[in-house]
């Protein structure tokens, strides 16, 4: 089966939101024919030629994968639709930045208008359910787009638990909501902590309201794996009123998680498998 189509993204505006994260708006032509579908952790996956790659955008993916060898064929990095405006064809993407690690932080620190970037999507599997009694929201900085973007579709004065884990205090930012939200930021206090550590005590530590919960975990595949853990078997919550998902894990590139990520979820899978039959 061939590629999907790729699409045209011309940067418009570049803009430094916390010192670790930056928002990118992409516009142009070539982003005219970008169809979003209704979830609200929608994401795009952009291309990356390699820095000696023989071509930049645009280009033919098709082609490129055809006729070069893979070492040379684009990088994909996923990230999550911010915000798409069909009015102006703009595209909000916001990254986190950790300075010069990584791939697409970087790019985006030296964005600069005029700049072309090729992109996928979107795709998407959550929305937060309009007739839920409250809503569970965790996640990383890494989630924290996903969640702002989810926020603003809860319905008003439903009640919205949120925990989320950034690098300090400069980096929180607003969320706007309607809803009847309970925000809660954690600092990464020291170098060697582990992703989330934080948010999972909190989570085991806090009275749930009581009603359905429509429930959404996001971020580092170690905290979330516990969370998932936690929440199916000490809560109670069945896994279809769970959005649950390891978008990244320490120590990996995107490419390198992406390999063993299925193998990651089969295992969670196989245990909760063994847990329902003791």
């Amino acid at each position: 089966m061939s590629p999907r189509p790729t699409l045209i993204g011309s940067v418009e505006h570049v803009e430094r939101l916390t010192p670790h994260m930056i928002r990118v708006v992409l516009g142009g032509k070539g982003l005219e024919s970008f169809a979003p579908d209704d979830f609200s952790d929608s994401y795009v996956k952009l291309l990356f030629p390699p820095t000696d790659a023989p071509y930049t955008a645009p280009f033919d993916l098709a082609e490129i994968q055809d006729q070069y060898p893979k070492l040379q064929w684009p990088a994909k990095r996923t990230y999550t639709v911010r915000a798409w405006d069909p009015s102006s064809s703009q595209l909000t993407i916001d990254f986190v930045y950790h300075g010069d690690k990584g791939l697409a932080g970087p790019w985006a620190a030296n964005a600069r208008p005029g700049d072309l970037i090729q992109l996928l999507g979107p795709g998407g599997a959550y929305l937060p359910d309009p007739d839920a009694d409250w809503h569970l929201m965790v996640g990383d900085d890494a989630a924290l787009p996903a969640i702002a973007a989810s926020l603003e579709r809860v319905p008003s004065g439903v009640t919205a638990r949120v925990f989320l884990e950034v690098e300090g205090p400069e980096d929180e930012q607003p969320l706007p909501t309607d809803a009847a939200a309970e925000i809660v930021w954690v600092h990464r206090s020291a170098p060697d902590s582990q992703p989330g550590e934080t948010l999972v005590e909190l989570v085991r530590n806090t009275e749930f309201p009581d009603g359905d919960v429509h429930a959404f975990v996001h971020g580092d595949a170690g905290f979330v794996k516990d969370l998932r853990r936690h929440l199916r078997f000490e809560r109670g919550i069945s896994r279809d009123r769970m959005s649950v998902s390891g978008y990244w894990r320490r120590g990996r590139d995107e490419e390198g998680w992406r390999a063993v990520k299925a193998e990651w979820k089969a295992a969670i899978d196989a245990e909760e498998q063994a847990a329902a039959q003791t």
